[in-house]
């Protein structure tokens, strides 16, 4: 991706959204030409002059000294996710970031068996997701919750596609505007990291083409870092589910994540994911009857 392009559309539309009054400033009156803050305010809420802002909006980050990308991050009041994310522009205009790398083929992984005895070990709902929102190890019960992802048995699951693409989640996000809003801020959050990934780019140019609530979501630029929340999904065996999640970065897999769902003890969502746990157990039972063609077990019930 082209980073004076990114750093030109990122710092524009942070400015867009910042208003006068949300920034400390008179409105002026009257009808303002620019939505949000004209460059001049900017500038003078950051300490710097209107050429040299203008500058920067333009794309040109190279050279860009830390305590002027702190004071533009506060003029434009970023949080900590959109600072992260004009801090990693800055490195690869000035081509000190590590990650700045040429285009490149998806990297091939395959879950160590390791990892997957450790993602069988939890209990609750657990699951591996890349940069580019691919779906690429579940324990049973993970996988059970995650059922309408697994349809098309032909590619790896991709919360991008599902989300964009794939009517069902419509009906598996209740709120699917804010499920989508997520979903794209962690796509150009991932972009920002790793802008040499060939395969985010064309899972993006997919997207971009097949779908305009992605391309709208796409042009905002909004960034966020996934850590910890609620999420709420309607599942087709056992209805609604009310999870927190806990996301953490995997260390020796740096371009991976592990998020594990829980529910509140004694809750509806509890009682959910147990039955959801033995109706992912039947149907791993009778999946495997038809791989071995014996019927020598007894099934679990629901």
């Amino acid at each position: 991706m082209d980073n004076r392009v990114e750093v030109r559309e990122f710092l524009t539309t942070r400015r867009a959204k910042i208003t006068p009054e949300q920034a400390g400033l008179p409105s002026g009156g009257g009808t303002r030409r620019v939505p949000g803050l004209r460059r001049g305010e900017v500038a003078a809420l950051a300490g710097v002059s209107v050429e040299y802002y203008a500058k920067l909006e333009r794309g040109t980050l190279a050279g860009v000294s830390p305590s002027v990308l702190d004071a533009i991050a506060r003029a434009l009041r970023l949080d900590e996710a959109e600072r992260a994310h004009l801090q990693r522009l800055a490195q690869q205009a000035n081509g000190s970031d590590a990650l700045v790398r040429p285009a490149r083929r998806p990297k091939a992984w395959t879950v160590r068996p390791s990892l997957q005895w450790s993602l069988d070990a939890i209990t609750t709902p657990a699951i591996i997701v890349n940069l580019r929102q691919d779906l690429v190890a579940a324990n049973l019960l993970g996988r059970a919750m995650y059922a309408d992802l697994y349809a098309d048995p032909t590619r790896t699951p991709n919360f991008g596609r599902f989300t964009f693409l794939d009517s069902a989640a419509h009906r598996f996000h209740p709120d699917w505007n804010l499920a989508a809003d997520m979903l794209v801020a962690n796509l150009r959050t991932a972009a920002g990291k790793d802008p040499g990934d060939k395969g985010l780019h064309d899972l993006v140019g997919e997207l971009s083409t097949r779908s305009d609530e992605f391309r709208r979501r796409w042009g905002a630029h909004n960034v966020r870092m996934h850590t910890t929340g609620v999420k709420h999904f309607r599942h087709h065996v056992v209805g609604d589910l009310v999870v927190n999640y806990e996301t953490m970065d995997l260390r020796a897999e740096n371009e991976l994540n592990l998020t594990i769902y829980a529910a509140e003890p004694g809750s509806p969502t509890a009682n959910a994911l147990q039955m959801l746990a033995s109706w992912s157990a039947r149907e791993a039972y009778e999946t495997d009857e038809r791989c071995t063609g014996s019927n020598s077990r007894t099934a679990p019930s629901l």
